[in-house]
């Protein structure tokens, strides 16, 4: 090889390596600046087209700006005092001055057992809820003496849901990166490989950083705590998967070639296929999250695809690069070494996995129906999930101050006021709608009548009416009352009466997410099914594995249905839940058959099916379960955001990746497709396969 030929090889990956660690230098502080293009008001979450949002819409002709109230309370044990008025009163007063504010506070109300006084702030819900009601907290820090004062209400706990997210950035990388490393020291026995896959995921998480705050800024997406939370854990456990990969594929070719860049070429070229299947798999189920209803379901799906996208560029190229020029020295002390016996020693290098594959090998119906009868039993609890909805007021791990207002609240007033029903009906019909939303469970209903003459305010032929419920807008027993109310206004003539508020908002979210997963969970189905086809070039083989996903994931969420229910004692779970596990699970629980059978494939054109899907098990069988319990490892970080949300969702995806990793993969798939042979890879050319191995213990030997 001439000098200059030299030279290029190792100029390439040297400009890649300088320009992802330029690119790294300028995209990388993006990390931590996407906190300020979050939004975690209620209307990052509104459905699109639900009749809380029409509501939300023809709120704005009566109101100027655009309110989210924040409730004051304050309780007194022996009952509350004359100087407790005025000082309430006044704090106030001082902070609704600033321009976070949408306008006058009502006045006092004290409750009926004279021990708590109640005061309704209008936050504006452009600005920053969470400024505005840190302002009104702050000025309550001096309260008298005996006086506790809580700020609760949608204003309050938006801000304590904010205060939840905010560093999560800085967390969770600090969290995802040890974890990483902890793991791949101990499966590679290397100090530095894994900084290098680390670093190569980070690096990707800089891109994907960069590109969604461009975007969360001009207004394309929104970005939310919880959104960011998973683009973060999804970008570290995918880049961490496609590096393993490649790190493992890389390592078998030095074996085998003396020449590292010819070994990287052919390491690059035997790895794409798997890793962009699998990447591809991933951004397009997370896309189909586009058709949802739900705000912040349809701006996850295009954030998601990104990351994914960012990990996949980042392995294929930096990883790709910089593995190249250090060579075996990558792997330090244990470098790998060229051996012209590499092919068949291949066993003894992986000898518990050959020692299984035997094992299948004997008995694969064994391997495959004993597992398959305990992951049916634990599918059979998914029954037990409840998804019906969390009350806001229970979102939290962590007692909050919203929290202890609404107790506040519920001890002295209408546990649903500051937070009424909003009732928008044409004026002629308007008193008969006041008179019918008067039903067992709303404690007031008032019609919004105008400050100087204190007739009913008129816009556009429209009214407003605001009903008060007896318990906490979030509760279930609101949302009860509420479709009792959407039923009775309904039936006035000639109202066209909408309700929305709060408890709608939070009704039409549910109703909405359970019609999300009847559209999307087949759709990702067909999707995966779909690219599953076009690269096994078959069609038993995706359905035989689309089949072992759905059964892991019943099997997940029934065993989850019983560590919330009994061991952790969750109230419920949102009704995203099953959506959100369905996709991402589905995604990634693929790849780990997608790595399998992509090998299997590449095994059977030599030494035929049967004994290929062996061969691939023991040679794909370290490195895709160090890629599961990395990636269950990743998402358990996300336990460390205190919301019943983010723990459900990193159990039930931990949970199941490890499910799919380590049974599925590792015994169900490999014994039925030993069982099945050719058969398979129907109706294309190989379920006809002519190659078969002649002698079965060469192509499984015993391990040694």
């Amino acid at each position: 090889m001439n000098t200059g030929t030299r030279n290029i090889r190792w100029l390439l990956p040297a400009l890649l390596l300088v320009a992802w660690l330029v690119l790294g230098g300028v995209a990388g502080p993006f990390a931590g600046k996407l906190g300020e293009v979050q939004v975690n008001d209620a209307a990052a979450f509104l459905p699109q087209s639900a009749e809380s949002t029409e509501v939300q819409d023809l709120q704005r002709l009566f109101s100027d700006t655009t309110a989210i109230p924040a409730i004051v309370i304050a309780e007194r044990e022996g009952g509350t005092e004359d100087a407790d008025f005025a000082f309430l009163a006044d704090t106030v007063e001082d902070a609704v001055q600033g321009e976070r504010f949408a306008g006058p506070p009502s006045p006092p109300i004290p409750s009926s057992d004279g021990q708590a006084i109640q005061i309704i702030v209008p936050v504006d819900a452009n600005g920053s809820v969470a400024d505005a009601v840190d302002e009104l907290r702050d000025g309550f820090v001096g309260a008298p003496d005996g006086l506790n004062v809580f700020v609760t209400g949608p204003a309050g706990s938006s801000a304590d849901l904010g205060a939840a997210f905010a560093g999560i950035d800085g967390l969770l990388l600090i969290v995802a990166a040890v974890v990483v490393i902890v793991i791949l020291v101990i499966v590679y026995r290397s100090p530095l490989l894994p900084f290098i896959v680390v670093l190569s995921a980070i690096l990707a998480l800089a891109l994907a950083s960069l590109v969604v705050y461009l975007l969360a800024d001009a207004g394309t997406v929104t970005l939310n705590g919880q959104s960011q939370g998973i683009l973060f854990i999804l970008v570290f456990g995918a880049a961490t998967d496609y590096a393993l990969l490649l790190v493992a594929r890389f390592r078998e070719e030095l074996r085998t070639s003396t020449d590292r860049f010819s070994a990287m070429l052919r390491a690059w070229r035997a790895a794409l296929p798997p890793i962009a299947a699998s990447a591809g798999t991933v951004v397009a189920g997370v896309l189909c999250l586009l058709l949802s209803d739900l705000n912040s379901n349809r701006s996850l799906g295009p954030i998601a695809a990104i990351g994914i996208t960012a990990s996949f560029i980042a392995t294929m190229t930096f990883l790709a690069a910089i593995l190249t020029l250090l060579g075996r020295s990558a792997y330090w002390p244990s470098r790998p070494r060229f051996s012209p016996n590499a092919d068949s020693e291949t066993f003894r290098n992986y000898r518990f996995w050959a020692a299984l594959a035997k094992r299948i090998e004997a008995h694969p119906r064994r391997y495959w129906t004993v597992p398959l009868i305990v992951v049916l039993a634990f599918a059979a609890c998914l029954p037990l999930l409840r998804a019906d909805g969390v009350a806001q007021s229970e979102i939290f791990l962590l007692q909050v101050e919203s929290q202890e207002g609404q107790q506040a609240l519920e001890r002295h007033f209408d546990a649903g006021a500051g937070s009424p029903a909003i009732i928008i009906a044409n004026e002629t019909a308007g008193d008969e709608v006041l008179a019918a939303a008067q039903i067992e469970g709303v404690a007031d209903a008032v019609l919004l009548r105008d400050g100087a003459s204190g007739e009913p305010l008129v816009r556009d032929g429209l009214v407003q009416i605001e009903a008060t419920f007896a318990a906490p807008a979030d509760s279930a027993e609101a949302e009860d009352v509420l479709r009792e109310l959407r039923s009775a206004v309904a039936g006035v003539e000639g109202a066209e009466a909408k309700v929305g508020g709060p408890t709608a908002v939070q009704i039409d979210t549910n109703d909405t997410s359970k019609r999300d997963r009847a559209l999307i969970m087949p759709l990702v189905l067909l999707v995966v099914f779909a690219i599953l086809a076009v690269l096994l070039r078959a069609l038993v083989a995706p359905l035989f594995l689309i089949g072992t996903v759905v059964i892991s994931f019943a099997a997940t969420l029934g065993v989850s249905a019983l560590v919330f229910n009994y061991a952790l004692g969750f109230p419920g779970a949102d009704p995203v839940i099953p959506l959100f596990a369905f996709v991402f699970l589905v995604a990634l629980g693929i790849d780990y058959n997608i790595f399998l059978m992509t090998r299997a494939r590449e095994e059977a054109l030599q030494i035929g099916t049967r004994d290929g899907v062996l061969r691939s098990l023991v040679v794909t069988g370290g490195v895709i379960t160090s890629a599961g319990i990395v990636l269950a490892a990743t998402f358990a970080a996300l336990s460390v955001i205190p919301l019943i949300f983010m723990v459900q969702i990193a159990f039930i995806v931990a949970f199941g990746v490890l499910l799919d990793a380590l049974i599925m993969r590792s015994l169900i798939v490999p014994a039925v497709v030993r069982e099945a042979g050719p058969m398979i890879w129907w109706p294309g050319s190989l379920s006809r396969e002519a190659v078969s191995s002649p002698d079965k213990t060469a192509a499984v030997p015993s391990p040694r």
